[in-house]
């Protein structure tokens, strides 16, 4: 599809400065944009770029002063960043979704498949499972007995969903994710040995949240582990059984959270963030990178930072002691000498 900065402004309420008929049919990065590209510049970091872009419309926030001549039609608008968002939006509402059922895919006679759904080759639908209207199942994904997919959910390859599972509307599960795999309950034997406890629960994932690749969420005991409306998981995540996360909070990647933590809403954690089991997390807490969480956290909306974490902002001021120690030692260790000096002038 083609669009001329004219149409842009309108839709997004900007000003076009410029040539209003420029029309561009992909998008750039503003150091990356070529002819019939569009672009954006909000970062003043980026500003340089603006000035050798080839990209044909750059979309700028209406306060930008160019400093040099610049070739692109400019489309101004009140914030670029959310402009170009809002754009992006519009792109993928308008990209065709798949719908049928390949001929090479394997629906089970008892499964439903609602009107519009994709279902793509080599997927498996195993009995009982409920698919929803326009959902995309794209190749080679498994949906296990009695699983239910809600409305417009999406599955890329390779994505594998245990029986029982529920996932709501509008739910993206990105390529290699599984959700409900046996969560990692044994028991230990007197000879040394481990029982394996069955995971009889399920997994229930609400509407509009979205699990990036790899991933991995176990499936409870008994009960379920519940990942509510809204939440964003990033790639390579591992949520244990009986977990239960909040609304709205994002997770980056290679974080873990062990078994039966409840995690509030609006929480904020960064990669690499580990949570011990059978704890709690209030609402709207923030963990920094690499950061350990073995306790539960009462206080709603703390920054928190380190192994074990603790206040963001202690853990600052301890850092900048910690690579201060090899002087504070030779300075202890001068002190000390010369305390020596003067107990052995006064004896």
């Amino acid at each position: 599809m083609e669009f001329t900065a004219e149409m842009i402004a309108a839709f997004l309420g900007g000003t076009v400065e410029g040539n209003p008929q420029a029309k561009v049919w992909t998008v750039a990065k503003i150091e990356e944009g070529h002819e019939g590209a569009l672009a954006f510049l909000s970062n003043p970091k980026y500003e340089h770029f603006i000035y050798d872009s080839r990209a044909t419309i750059v979309m700028v926030n209406k306060d930008f002063s160019a400093q040099y001549p610049v070739s692109a039609t400019l489309v101004r608008v009140e914030d670029a960043y959310a402009a170009f968002a809002r754009l992006l939006d519009l792109y993928v509402a308008n990209k065709p979704r798949k719908s049928g059922i390949s001929p090479q895919s394997a629906v089970a006679p008892s499964a439903t498949v609602g009107e519009g759904a994709y279902v793509g080759e080599f997927a498996c639908i195993s009995p009982g499972a409920t698919i929803g209207k326009n959902a995309q199942i794209f190749p080679q994904v498994y949906v296990g007995d009695g699983v239910k997919i809600g409305d417009n959910a999406t599955l890329y390859p390779g994505v594998k969903i245990y029986e029982e599972c529920v996932l709501g509307d509008n739910v993206t599960i990105h390529a290699g994710t599984v959700i409900g795999g046996d969560g990692f309950g044994f028991a230990p034997q007197a000879d040394g040995t481990y029982k394996k406890i069955p995971q009889i629960g399920n997994v229930v994932i609400e509407d509009w949240v979205e699990v990036g690749a790899n991933t991995c969420i176990d499936r409870a005991t008994m009960g379920s582990t519940v990942i509510r409306r809204g939440t964003k998981l990033d790639n390579l995540i591992q949520i244990g059984h009986n977990v239960q996360v909040g609304e709205s909070t994002v997770v980056a990647a290679q974080a873990g959270i062990a078994g039966s933590t409840k995690v509030g809403a609006r929480c904020m954690f960064g990669g690499q963030v580990g949570l011990a089991g059978h704890i709690m997390i209030a609402d709207g807490v923030q963990v920094a990178s690499q950061s350990g969480i073995a306790n539960t956290v009462k206080k709603e909306g703390v920054r928190l930072m380190g192994a074990p974490a603790y206040d963001a902002r202690e853990y600052q001021r301890a850092a900048i002691a910690f690579r201060s120690l090899p002087e504070m030692r030779l300075t202890l260790a001068r002190v000390e000498r010369e305390l020596n000096e003067l107990r052995e002038k006064t004896e």
